[in-house]
């Protein structure tokens, strides 16, 4: 999702992008120098597409202006396969949330060449903004596209799901709301698939211990790529809120 290697964050003078990088909970921060263009959309369309932590509770009708279904992706690296998806459903409403500060700028400059409304943008972590921004019951989409898969079984507690989170954004969903995974690795698939069979209130949109084929309108991300480069296949978890 961020960028693999670590490279010395530039000293910023703005106190309110300092909030940016302090140490996040579900991620792992990996910093990476701004380009011209990133640090011109945070000046230029954060003000208008950026959301804060200190606003707390969202009314999404007065956010996006308008009552449409809101999506939540968590995590969206470098916002491309966002910015596809806010243009080619134009019906909905979506709100991105991500660590990776280049990657906001990228999605901010792509969303604001290709004239999008119905995108919002967190720079926070995921765990505080459902925890202190979205209303329970109000979300009708989760997205968490090819996370870290932490493919070490040393590291699999460091998986971003698991039964506490997958019961946190049941709070969120709306009944009939659904959380869409994909990923890359098959291990990380049959944990994903493994979590959510058994989490409460839930249900497999696929059928039991079946995953879901990808649908036409989840874009083939660069992550998509390299897996099916290197031989990988690709799997989409669908799991619907029954309760």
């Amino acid at each position: 999702m961020s960028e693999e290697n670590k490279i010395e964050q530039p000293q910023v003078e703005n106190p309110a992008e300092e909030k940016h990088m302090r140490t996040v909970k579900s991620f792992v921060l990996r910093a990476g120098r701004m380009t011209e263009g990133q640090q011109k959309a945070m000046d230029d369309v954060w003000p208008s597409m950026g959301l804060e932590l200190n606003n707390g509770l969202l009314d999404f009708n007065q956010v996006f202006g308008r009552e449409a279904p809101v999506v939540l992706e968590i995590g969206f690296g470098m916002g491309d396969s966002l910015v596809e998806m806010a243009k080619d459903q134009p019906e909905k409403n979506y709100i991105g949330v991500e660590v990776h500060r280049p990657g906001v700028g990228r999605l901010l400059s792509n969303a604001e060449k290709e004239g999008l409304t119905n995108i919002r943008v967190f720079c926070d972590d995921a765990i505080e903004v459902l925890a202190q921004c979205i209303p329970n019951n109000s979300l009708d989409c989760i997205q968490l596209f090819f996370a870290d898969p932490w493919h070490k079984k040393r590291h699999h507690k460091r998986r971003i799901v698991q039964p506490e989170f997958a019961q946190t954004l049941r709070q969120k969903l709306k009944v009939g709301g659904v959380f869409h995974m994909a990923t890359d690795w098959e291990n990380y698939a049959e944990h994903m698939m493994e979590v959510m069979s058994v989490a409460e209130g839930y249900a497999n949109a696929a059928g039991e211990g079946q995953y879901s084929p990808q649908p036409e309108w989840r874009p083939v991300t660069k992550f998509q790529k390299r897996g099916e480069r290197l031989g990988h296949g690709v799997w989409d978890l669908m799991f619907e809120k029954t309760s």
